[in-house]
């Protein structure tokens, strides 16, 4: 039995190592998009989400020499999104990515459903949901522009969405879920469009998924539901499941609320990060809280 366990371990490291071996540099790793991508909590907290665990993967096999989800903001829609990335805050994160993923669109649609969780029911105007989508779709296409025109070295990863109202009256789900397979659907074609690759989250969470969503008042998911979907993502990025994350891989959690960050961010010095093709970019890791916190807080 021994033996076979460390035949096991063995197997897993070789397909590790091969994997880590298979890519010719380290990546320059920026997230762009919504509070899904700056790792926001069930409860309106700030925690690890799905790009600090891809992060940390690619960390963890040498892969990964910079990382920032400063970009990235609670609230924002596809024209918050592509505001931030014209910003001249943006330019030398964008110029010098070799990774970016984004997470865009969802407030453009979820923010027109009335949710009632007590009685389990869901309300949208069908004609508001489709301007919502068409708009969604032409920022989605300038988003990809300006990416290609400011971040030529980055491959681009845009995500989908999963349902986020597991809760509500299985009656209840057939519209909204409808509208989101659109949304979804918008985004995978302008994605595949641009030469992007599409990250599929959707079919890990499903209509159900409570133990992922496990507030009915709240559409974030708690961290085995970024687990899911990072591991959507490192299984397209490396082109199998060798660099999946266990529940056991999963750091303790540690929420900040968004009064404690600003508080961070307060009493934090200023430091200016640049990136150059001649200059080892400094990793910068940081799970709890993200820069730029001041930026979105309007939006809370």
């Amino acid at each position: 039995m021994k033996r076979l366990c460390s035949l096991l371990g063995m197997t897993v490291l070789f397909m590790t190592i091969c994997v880590s071996s298979a890519f010719a540099q380290t990546e320059t790793y920026v997230a762009i998009g919504d509070s899904l991508a700056a790792g926001q909590t069930p409860y309106k907290e700030i925690d690890v989400g799905y790009s600090d665990l891809i992060a940390m993967k690619l960390s963890s096999i040498d892969q990964l020499s910079f990382y920032t989800k400063e970009l990235a903001f609670p609230g924002f829609t596809t024209a918050d999104v592509l505001e931030r990335i014209r910003s001249e805050e943006a330019q030398n994160l964008l110029a010098n990515a070799t990774l970016i993923t984004i997470s865009a669109g969802a407030n453009d649609l979820l923010r027109l459903v009335q949710v009632n969780p007590n009685a389990g029911t869901l309300a949208f105007s069908q004609l508001q949901a489709d301007y919502a989508l068409n708009l969604a779709r032409k920022n989605m296409l300038s988003i990809l522009d300006e990416l290609e025109e400011r971040a030529p070295k980055a491959k681009i990863y845009v995500i989908g969405y999963y349902f986020a109202y597991p809760t509500v009256h299985p009656t209840q789900k057939e519209g909204t879920n409808a509208q989101l397979v659109r949304l979804n659907t918008i985004l995978q074609q302008q994605a595949e469009q641009a030469g992007a690759a599409y990250i599929n989250v959707y079919d890990a969470f499903g209509l159900n998924a409570t133990n992922y969503l496990p507030n009915s008042a709240d559409v974030h998911p708690n961290i085995e539901g970024y687990r899911q979907m990072a591991n959507s993502f490192l299984q397209v990025y490396s082109g199998s499941d060798a660099l999946n994350i266990s529940s056991a891989e999963l750091p303790k959690p540690n929420p900040k609320s968004f009064e404690e960050i600003l508080k961070q961010q307060s009493s934090a010095k200023p430091q200016k990060q640049n990136v150059t093709q001649h200059q080892s970019p400094r990793m910068t890791y940081v799970i709890q809280g993200f820069p730029g916190y001041k930026a979105f807080i309007k939006y809370i």
